[in-house]
């Protein structure tokens, strides 16, 4: 069904028809494919020369997107940049570039994009927790004056911040490849979704603060139908901890070591948790990561040693 397969109509395809088509093949997995058909859209604007600024940046970004999933993150930087020389301050290519600076140890780089990203949306959850790692990543690789050697973080007009995190009606989400697309799931979050998911999750805190462990289950299993975010795995898991909920607990952690693989609090519950299961020896290995990441956690190094004595 794809445009040009098979036959006669290869031209006969519209800029449109071609993007819809590359849309359906990322979907599917098929970011080659996908990429191709990007390509023949931008092509075929480019000759008609009748093609907005916003069209050609949407389709650059898309054909990032396909980059992005299969490794090739230089072409993903060239892509995202043209967009937004296209369509400044356009917020999935900032997401896209910034992703794939981050694949490419350009901490710093990666830094101001998801930095640039906030600005346009501050209810971005795929920017904060860039932020984050990459404040580690600085930290780590230049020391407590990093920010010093930061290349200028620009300041995103009123105008572009209002523009970028509504939706527009031309583009609705599902003619576009995810942001971050952690299952593949067409169009990604909406920035709605994301502040919504934001403000259960901040509920489910309110209820953790007053001891209501159950209530605020409920508040993260909401939050996590709309954002599948690492925090919100290892707050539910602390609830479940506290209902001695152990094998929901173990779940949960695993699932948000599988968005942040070296993340502590994941390592530190998931090993509480297999303790209580007597799982001994896979809650000592989930120790021993930790302690590669932070060798004076006092917490672990203490549960450890009962561990060693179980």
């Amino acid at each position: 069904r794809l445009p040009g397969r098979g036959g006669g109509g290869a031209m006969a395809a519209s800029p449109g028809a071609l993007r819809r088509a590359g849309n359906e093949e990322f979907r599917r997995g098929q970011y080659g494919p996908a990429a191709e058909l990007y390509s023949r859209a931008l092509a075929q604007l480019e000759a008609t020369g009748d093609a907005s600024a916003e069209e050609r940046s949407v389709l650059l970004a898309n054909r990032a997107a396909c980059h992005l999933k299969d490794g090739a993150c230089s072409l993903c930087v060239a892509d995202c940049t043209s967009a937004l020389e296209l369509a400044p301050f356009a917020i999935k290519p900032l997401l896209r570039r910034a992703a794939a600076y981050e694949a490419l140890e350009r901490y710093s780089l990666a830094y101001v994009d998801y930095k640039t990203a906030l600005q346009v949306d501050c209810s971005v959850q795929a920017a904060h927790d860039g932020v984050n790692r990459m404040t580690k990543a600085l930290l780590e690789k230049d020391g407590v004056n990093w920010r010093q050697k930061l290349p200028p973080i620009p300041t995103v007009p009123v105008s572009a911040q209002t523009r970028w995190s509504i939706p527009s009606a031309q583009s609705p989400g599902a003619n576009t490849p995810p942001t971050t697309a952690p299952q593949g799931e067409p169009g990604g979050n909406t920035a709605a979704s994301m502040e919504r998911a934001r403000m259960l999750k901040e509920e489910g805190n309110e209820f953790v603060k007053k001891g209501n462990h159950k209530k605020a289950v409920e508040k993260y299993s909401e939050s996590l139908k709309l954002n599948k975010e690492c925090a919100t795995y290892t707050n539910r898991a602390l609830c479940y901890l506290n209902l001695k909920q152990y094998k929901e607990a173990a779940q949960d952690c695993t699932e948000a070591l599988k968005l942040d693989p070296k993340n502590v609090k994941a390592l530190y519950r998931r090993a509480q948790a297999l303790k209580e299961l007597k799982d001994y020896k896979s809650s000592i290995a989930d120790i021993k990561s930790l302690l590669k990441t932070e060798p004076k956690n006092t917490a672990a190094l203490r549960l450890l040693q009962e561990l060693n004595r179980a």
